[in-house]
């Protein structure tokens, strides 16, 4: 049972790490045949089943002419929930 809580834990701590990188890269400009714009699409693929079906429930927030996705947010604040319930302790 611990090794399998040690695996669940590892990987929500990569899970937080794609998100992460996902939101940094949403930043930069990306254009087709750029190096960022493949791991872009990568992190997207890891990220959007996820993100999506949020998505549909709390849509971005606005700001004048930007908008602010509480997707990641939210996600990341389940992710630290589940992480205290998992952690394998010492």
């Amino acid at each position: 049972m611990r090794i399998l809580q040690e695996i669940l834990y590892r990987g929500l701590e990569v899970y937080v790490l794609i998100i992460i990188g996902q939101i940094l890269l949403s930043f930069f400009p990306t254009h087709p045949g750029s190096p960022l714009y493949r791991v872009n699409i990568y992190l997207r693929r890891a990220t959007d089943p996820v993100y999506l079906p949020l998505r549909r429930i709390i849509p971005p927030v606005a700001f004048g002419s930007a908008a602010l996705d509480l997707s990641p947010l939210i996600i990341l604040l389940v992710i630290q929930i589940l992480m205290r319930i998992v952690n394998p302790g010492p």
